[in-house]
């Protein structure tokens, strides 16, 4: 029996082109996690105008467009080539203005003392490297900037949840999305951003609430941070 590979990056380029036409259950799943997170995002960021964000793992631009659409000046960033291919031209069509990039967190092309806020949704949990890619998010930032981001714990519970119910059982991800091992928990995330200089991290949870009228799950913030949870974090350094 041949062994499932883990933490699969191969899928975002293999469904680029079903990145916006709603085809694909798992980036319906993805794009309806956009309104929830925003929610959330908006308490710490009230107004987008005129900021400057990067998102880091943009992906094919569900969280790019929406930010751009709030009148921030984006910039996303992905390993994945033919999901930023996907991202640039449904962002063209679209008439967005938003920088679309192919890299990675772990090195960021970016000068230092850059954004006013970074964004790393559903992108922790899958980095080669956690503590490289914090330290680029930190040194981009802005001193006073905003770190928003979500990601999932590392639990029994988590892991039952996100790779044998989601991924093997509803098939709402593909399996081998996701590797267990390389799940965060949340104590571990605030003291690796106490350690670059944020203040201590706000973490909520999120996760589903409801189905839509395609049967696909809807978000919401969640008063426990056992399977995924968000957070934010201010950089205090001069």
């Amino acid at each position: 029996m041949t062994a499932i590979a883990r933490n699969n990056l191969d899928i975002y380029d293999e469904n680029a082109n079903a990145w916006w036409d709603e085809s694909v259950r798992w980036l319906r799943t993805l794009n309806n996690m956009v309104p929830a997170r925003m929610r959330y995002f908006d308490q710490h960021v009230p107004d987008w105008s005129g900021l400057r964000v990067l998102d880091v793992g943009c992906g094919g631009g569900f969280m790019s467009e929406e930010l751009s659409q709030q009148g921030a000046t984006v910039v996303g960033i992905d390993p994945a080539a033919d999901a930023i291919a996907a991202a640039r031209e449904h962002a063209g069509a679209s008439n967005l203005e938003i920088d679309y990039r192919t890299g990675v967190a772990e090195r960021l092309p970016f000068e230092t003392d850059q954004f006013d806020c970074v964004i790393c949704v559903d992108v922790l949990e899958h980095v080669e490297d956690l503590e490289a890619s914090l330290d680029e998010i930190t040194r981009v930032l802005k001193p006073g900037g905003v770190f928003l981001f979500d990601t999932i714990n590392r639990n029994l519970l988590a892991s039952f949840i996100v790779v044998t119910v989601a991924e093997r059982l509803l098939r709402i991800l593909p399996v081998g999305t996701h590797d267990p091992q390389k799940f965060i928990r949340p104590r571990e995330l605030r003291a690796a951003l106490d350690n670059r200089c944020f203040q201590e991290a706000e973490m909520v949870g999120l996760g589903p609430v409801g189905l839509n009228r395609r049967f696909d799950f809807v978000f919401n913030q969640l008063p426990l941070t056992l399977v995924q949870y968000m957070g934010c974090a201010r950089l205090t350094r001069a």
